[in-house]
């Protein structure tokens, strides 16, 4: 029988925001764009003692157990909480959900937030502060760890390039926004993304 995993020690359990649905890609300067990238949502625990991804229910990701020692030996930090997904990459690095959800291939983390680095809790700053220090933590992109592609102001033309490439579609978020329960991030569906197709088959009678 195997011991439960040790909860991270010293960091807090973060309620992850949800992205809301909007129908239509928008410009606006005040906010930054990013691909929608098709995989399960991890928010990485890394401490001194350990590297642990929780699901955005709460529950540890021991299915991707072997990232945690990767993302270790990556994150300039001695101790965060990074926001981020989960993906199995094509040759082309584009997001194969069906790939991720069979096990099939090497995963990696797309990181597209800092919420606490070496002692400090960063939710209260706002997302374009946040974005600055991710960028001190993380190297230059490996093949288990990688930084979301950030665009500003031209969510219409990301989303164009989203369709082109056939992804999930574009997340939006307010550049001035802390990590908290009031602050709303928008995400713009792309509805031809052939990657939905059969979705429903493989999650009846299972959570995500």
């Amino acid at each position: 029988m195997s011991l439960p995993r040790p909860r991270p020690r010293t960091l807090p359990l973060v309620e992850p925001i949800v992205p809301v649905l909007r129908a239509e890609p928008f410009d606006d300067p005040a906010y930054l764009f990013e691909p929608k990238y098709d995989g399960f949502r991890g928010l990485v625990h890394l401490t001194r003692e350990s590297c642990l991804i929780r699901s955005k229910r709460g529950f540890f990701l021991t299915r991707f157990g072997e990232l945690e020692p990767k993302l270790r030996e990556h994150l300039l930090a001695w101790e965060a909480i990074l926001d981020g997904e989960i993906v199995s990459l094509d040759q082309t690095g584009r997001p194969m959900f069906h790939d991720l959800f069979a096990a099939r291939g090497p995963v990696a983390y797309v990181a597209f937030d800092l919420l606490w680095v070496d002692g400090r809790d960063l939710r209260g700053l706002p997302l374009e502060e946040r974005k600055a220090r991710l960028e001190r933590v993380l190297p230059e992109d490996t093949n288990d760890l990688l930084k979301v592609l950030t665009v500003e102001a031209h969510g219409r033309h990301l989303f164009d390039a989203a369709q082109r490439l056939d992804l999930e579609g574009i997340v939006a978020k307010r550049k001035a926004d802390p990590y908290a329960s009031e602050t709303v991030w928008y995400k713009v569906k792309n509805r031809a993304c052939t990657q939905a197709e059969g979705r429903s088959e493989l999650f009846r009678g299972r959570g995500r």
